[in-house]
């Protein structure tokens, strides 16, 4: 059974930082392409960054020098590094699997940026 489990959500402060933890297990976790996307209030999931199975990284332009998405095979873990946090990242943040048995999603995890 596939599971993305997302942590590391919470209240911050405008300029803060966090780190969200996405745990997989269920499929050979290596060998998959892992993204990070998110949802704010009434607007589109949105791209925030990818990670293949090579290493290689794409960031979006709203985070990128901000926010670093990086991999720990041995872990089976995906995170977000998130610094200089702005209000308008205030989103639900979700991790994403794509791969060879189809693409997966976790829960979310809720990102809240306020003074």
């Amino acid at each position: 059974q596939v599971q993305l489990v997302e942590s590391g959500g919470g209240l911050v402060q405008p300029g803060g930082s966090l780190r969200l933890s996405c745990a997989a297990s269920g499929f050979t976790f290596s060998s998959y392409l892992m993204s990070w996307h998110r949802q704010a209030a009434g607007k589109e999931r949105e791209l925030v960054a990818r990670i293949f199975s090579s290493g290689e990284t794409y960031h979006g332009d709203s985070v990128k020098g901000r926010f670093t998405i990086s991999r720990d095979n041995a872990k089976n873990t995906v995170y977000l590094q998130m610094n200089s946090l702005r209000p308008e990242d205030t989103a639900v943040y979700y991790c994403k699997a794509q791969g060879s048995w189809g693409d997966f999603w976790g829960q979310g995890t809720q990102v809240t940026v306020s003074s």
